[in-house]
């Protein structure tokens, strides 16, 4: 008798899982910030290296340099981000949160953390930080590799 694949004990499909519930939290908790989960970690590490290019940027977050072009440029339509000529080579651009990006990232930040805390929320402590622990790992493996 011929057995399917169990996808619903995958680790892909958890993960997957485990994703979609991450992206339906950061939608309910910042519905009114009008933000997803991408574009908040864009505006969020500039605000840590302001003045960086969008490769750079694009690595630090983790996203495709090719596709956060758009991300970025939808940020710029909000009024959030800004691109400025380098000094040294005028071709490149460099990044930078505006005042309006600064206050809405601001605005943001609690209910951020509300949702990191959601996900974990199942979990006791000591089940978060083994977790936590065990997906660094996942990850951090898998890039080095």
């Amino acid at each position: 008798m011929k057995h399917s694949f169990d996808v619903a004990a995958a680790p892909g499909h958890l993960i997957r899982r485990a994703h979609q519930i991450s992206v339906a939290l950061f939608h309910t908790h910042l519905a009114a910030a009008d933000v997803t989960p991408v574009q908040f970690a864009i505006l969020n590490a500039l605000m840590d290296s302001p003045g960086v290019d969008q490769t750079t940027l694009a690595t630090r977050v983790a996203f495709d340099p090719a596709t956060s072009g758009s991300v970025i440029g939808r940020l710029e339509s909000k009024g959030w981000v800004a691109r400025r000529s380098d000094n040294v080579d005028r071709r490149r651009k460099l990044l930078v949160l505006t005042p309006e990006g600064q206050q809405a990232l601001t605005g943001m930040l609690a209910a951020v953390a509300a949702v990191q805390a959601e996900i974990l929320s199942p979990l006791s402590a000591p089940e978060q930080g083994q977790f936590m622990h065990l997906l660094a790992l996942l990850v951090s493996r898998h890039e080095a590799a």
